[in-house]
């Protein structure tokens, strides 16, 4: 047998013959490891004629299609998440932040799976007496639960195979290796092996598997690109440390949307189930002030309704600063750049800031008309009604355009007692039909000048 060695990008899992100190593909410096490659060509036969294990094609029209069976976690924001619970036979990523949840949320779902079938719990970081010290801190039942500290493949496989386990959960995929493989736990080739490795085992044993994933200080999952090839679905759970919610995001599902999200807070007894977001994000809004504003959003099949605030300042510096955080930095200075163009206003002598309240990041276009509103009330220090709200995405000549489930957006809003919503003109929309005030705008000048003439009582300063 011949090896060959090569060295492969621990951030991006680019490979090369030689060592480089800076990686071409992702521009990373002293990411590059030695590993050796076990030239195979030799030591496998190739399949003959008469050999008829090898798997053979099958006529498409022939292929029988079954019906995704599913198992239901028990925690209904998992399970709208992954399109209505865990598919079996499925294999699922799940990412975040150290100290973001991530071992919590899944010793609570192994203990929900636990009334189903067994459940097989890895760990590669912890011993068995902290797992246990989990779950008894956080109460949870204990039935059908195999716990697993080892880092070894070939004793995981040995193990799923003495206990025969419906559900596997591995934490995390970085700690484990194959001791057939150079490299140490965590690297590149590694993590492909020990993923691949648990593939199978989903795959044909139909066995529902799961397992964790590090990050990178960039947000990327630890490992190579393939890794998320390799999976079924994909989960990221994100927020701040200094906020107790938790936000879970799927990037990939072969089966189910990857629109959907599932809101969390982090409390004594876990990760408790949030059932109203909108209210858990609007729980500070208590008083009108300037700069402060409320935007429906749409997250899937779900609508949210957020804080936007803005903040404006003389700058001290030759080059004002541009802040933005849970918004898009690019489609901020864009609105600023629509907003001096069409209302003649100058703002190259201030600084500007957004946030979204909570932390959460949002990609909706619909909520342009509530930033530039929110930046408006800011300059001219007018206080907002709180119980105004807007929705709409601003085009670059300064109209303003439909979103989706706008309708939704509205019945959404109603029921939580909001009485104004500025809105884009839409055809076929039965304000009647709605317990509020809906002021249809075309032109972000029809919505300003709405907001200046209904909302007084701030000093008109002109920047």
């Amino acid at each position: 047998m011949k090896n060959k060695v090569h060295f492969v990008c621990q951030e991006c899992g680019n490979s090369s013959t030689k060592w480089l100190g800076k990686c071409p593909v992702c521009n990373t410096w002293n990411s590059y490891v030695e590993e050796l490659e076990h030239d195979e060509k030799k030591e496998k036969a190739r399949h003959s004629i008469k050999d008829k294990s090898y798997q053979k094609a099958t006529l498409l029209e022939d292929v029988a299609i079954e019906e995704f069976r599913r198992a239901s976690t028990k925690n209904s924001e998992f399970d709208r998440v992954l399109g209505g619970g865990l598919v079996i036979g499925s294999l699922s990523l799940i990412a975040g932040d150290p100290g973001i949840g991530k071992s919590t949320l899944l010793i609570q779902i192994a203990s929900n799976l636990g009334q189903k079938g067994k459940v097989l719990y890895i760990s590669g970081e912890e011993s068995i007496r902290q797992i246990k010290l989990r779950v008894e801190r956080l109460k949870l039942k204990k039935d059908n639960i195999y716990i697993l500290a080892e880092n070894d493949m070939d004793d995981i496989l040995g193990a799923i195979e003495e206990i025969d386990p419906e559900y596997i959960i591995v934490d995390s995929i970085q700690t484990v290796y194959l001791s057939q493989m150079t490299g140490t736990p965590g690297s590149v080739g590694q993590v492909r092996e020990a993923t691949l490795a648990l593939m199978k085992v989903a795959k044909s044993q139909s066995r529902t598997v799961m397992i964790v994933g590090h990050v990178t200080k960039s947000g990327n999952i630890a490992g190579p690109k393939v890794l998320e090839h390799m999976v079924d679905t994909v989960l990221y759970i994100e927020g701040e440390k200094e906020h107790s919610y938790r936000i879970m995001r799927s990037v990939k599902n072969r089966f189910g949307s990857t629109q959907e999200i599932g809101v969390f807070e982090m409390r004594e007894t876990g990760l408790v189930i949030v059932d109203n977001p909108s209210k858990y994000f609007l729980t500070h809004l208590t008083h009108t002030v300037p700069g402060s504003m409320i935007v429906p959003i749409m997250e899937g099949t779900r609508v949210l309704l957020l804080e936007v605030q803005a903040l404006t300042s003389d700058s001290s510096f030759s080059v004002p600063r541009r802040l933005a955080t849970g918004i898009d930095l690019n489609r901020i200075l864009l609105l600023i750049a629509v907003l001096e163009k069409k209302m003649n206003l100058s703002l190259g002598r201030n600084d500007i800031y957004f946030n979204i309240v909570g932390g959460l990041k949002v990609d909706d276009r619909g909520l342009d008309l509530g930033i530039i509103i929110t930046l408006i009330s800011s300059i001219y220090n007018i206080p907002i009604n709180k119980d105004l709200l807007a929705v709409g995405e601003v085009g670059l000549t300064g109209e303003v355009r439909g979103v989706t489930q706008l309708e939704q957006r509205i019945k959404e809003c109603q029921k939580l007692g909001f009485d104004k919503m500025i809105i884009p003109k839409t055809d076929g929309l039965n304000k009647d039909s709605y317990n509020m005030e809906l002021i249809e705008v075309s032109s972000l000048k029809e919505a300003v000048s709405y907001f200046m003439k209904n909302n007084k009582g701030g000093k008109d300063e002109k920047h």
